[in-house]
């Protein structure tokens, strides 16, 4: 008796973010990280603004290459961002608006 728990999707997309960097390669497996993988969008952060937008570029060829390793409609967009910035939020207390950024003038 087969019994289907939905696991397939859920399996394909463990197997794109666990085995990233041998499907799309090192060079850019060491610039960019796979946040998450959900309803076929692959939304990855890059580590400097400059990869963000060469990744932006080579889209269409991350498409391919994830489409030909793991099926065509596991992967079917790709959205990258940013790096992240530093947070100047610390503790569980914070004051709203800009902190002691705004004292300076």
């Amino acid at each position: 008796m087969s019994l289907d728990r939905g696991w397939s999707p859920r399996l394909t997309d463990a197997t794109v973010l666990g085995r990233w960097p041998h499907l799309v390669g090192p060079d850019i497996a060491d610039h960019c990280t796979p946040i998450s993988l959900h309803e076929g969008e692959l939304i990855l952060q890059a580590e400097s603004t400059a990869w963000a937008t060469q990744l932006r570029q080579l889209q269409r060829q991350l498409l391919a290459r994830l489409a030909a390793a793991v099926g065509r409609d596991v992967v079917r967009r790709i959205r990258v961002v940013g790096p992240s910035g530093p947070s100047w939020k610390h503790g569980s207390r914070t004051v709203r608006g800009r902190g002691p950024r705004d004292t300076y003038g």
